[in-house]
């Protein structure tokens, strides 16, 4: 389905862009769509770098509770 949906834009953006060569585009219609895809990409980063935050937490716990398992190994 993301593969579908790629392909899909792809095709929209050249067809905008044989629109812009013909100067049949206004720039503000270009500009807007840039607007909005700068916007949801950053809204994107966001979301990212949250759950990313929330992983970084987890393999930290993890490697403290890895820690305390091996040192029952040792005592064994």
């Amino acid at each position: 389905m993301v593969e579908f949906l790629k392909d899909a834009m792809d095709w929209v953006l050249d067809k905008e862009a044989e629109v812009a060569k013909k100067c049949a585009m206004k720039t503000e219609d270009i500009e807007k769509q840039i607007e909005i895809m700068e916007k949801k990409r950053a809204e994107i980063r966001a979301r990212f770098e949250e759950d990313d935050a929330e992983f970084a937490h987890i393999l930290s716990r993890l490697s403290i509770i890895k820690a305390e398992s091996m040192r029952c190994d040792i005592n064994n």
